[in-house]
């Protein structure tokens, strides 16, 4: 077999792309992308195959890019939907977080029309570079269980492809692809990573890289010991005694805070773990509050402790709560 066919072959055998089963490709116009949606066809099959690009408007490129994605589409048989973005970009705030969050608002949205799961073109490659940036940002064990191969609706079937391969593969297919020069710099975090972190640590080892992903997938499995532990602890309620809470091994302990306060937002929280001590030391009489990081408040009621969102700041006009903190 070439390297195209061998990398098929490997995906196939992941099980996240399906013959038949409806998939939405994320569709930006790099090679990841354009290699995954080839892949997406050759495996799912055209007809469970449909593509979304989305147009920030945020590049002189960005037209050219659209372009460039609506003839692949049209080349493949495959239906592109394009959402044009430039009139919602938020005049301040994290420009990234935004244009991530609307791109999977707006496959979501495309996705329940159909069934289908969204696929994104994140490679191994990427992977190592989420577990390096959250590493160095979170002080949490969750940074180093990377991105998952599935969350939900969410697929990502080149989890175990290196970008070098995704690109290769684009080459012997005969797929062009688009470049987003912002990734060649070191504007944001992911380029100092990229192009700083990386290169250092493949000189400190040649294979750093490879060390990373197999640590990233043996935490992910002994993840499902301590889920289980948890699960223990916690039986079917989404709260917990004090008392029984006090008396855990102090891991464990925070493990529990940690999936209770990730329950509020139906999504990792960071930080309400930090602040175990004081969740620890609330009085088991009455009810007390405790504030914790990420829009998280934890309430003991006569020593029975469960996690809610944090209200809202009154206004002016509205009285403060009584209630202890």
């Amino acid at each position: 077999m070439n390297a195209s066919q061998v990398l098929v072959a490997r995906v196939r055998a992941g099980g996240l792309l399906v013959p038949e089963r409806p998939v939405l490709v994320m569709l930006s116009g790099g090679r990841d992308s354009i290699c995954l949606l080839d892949v997406a066809v050759s495996v799912a099959g055209r007809r469970a195959v449909s593509a979304m690009h989305v147009n920030y408007g945020l590049r002189a490129t960005a037209d050219a890019d659209e372009r460039h994605c609506r003839r692949l589409c049209e080349g493949l048989g495959v239906e592109l939907s394009v959402r044009r973005a430039a009139d919602l970009r938020p005049r301040s705030g994290n420009l990234q977080a935004w244009a991530r969050g609307l791109r999977y608002e707006a496959a979501a949205a495309l996705a329940a029309s159909s069934g289908a799961d969204i696929a994104t073109g994140h490679t191994a490659t990427d992977q190592v570079e989420t577990i390096l940036y959250r590493l160095a940002s979170s002080p949490s064990r969750r940074a180093l269980l990377g991105m998952r191969p599935r969350d939900g609706i969410l697929i990502r079937p080149l989890l175990e492809v290196t970008r070098e391969q995704t690109g290769a593969y684009c080459l012997e297919r005969g797929l062009a692809w688009r470049d987003d020069e912002t990734n060649a710099t070191t504007a944001y975090t992911r380029g100092r990573v990229r192009h700083r972190l990386v290169p250092l640590l493949r000189e400190i080892h040649p294979a750093a890289e490879a060390n990373v992903l197999l640590l990233a997938q043996r935490l992910r499995d002994e993840a499902e010991v301590l889920d289980a532990l948890v699960a223990d602890a916690l039986g079917d309620k989404a709260q917990i005694e004090l008392s029984r809470l006090r008396l855990l091994p102090v891991a464990l302990a925070r493990l529990v805070v940690t999936q209770l306060a990730d329950a509020v937002h139906d999504r990792p929280v960071p930080g309400p773990s930090s602040r175990l001590a004081d969740i620890l030391a609330m009085r088991d009489a009455g009810t007390n509050h405790l504030d914790l990081p990420g829009g998280v408040r934890a309430t003991a009621v006569d020593g029975r402790l469960s996690f809610s969102a944090t209200p809202a700041l009154p206004t002016a006009s509205e009285p403060r709560s009584a209630a202890g903190t």
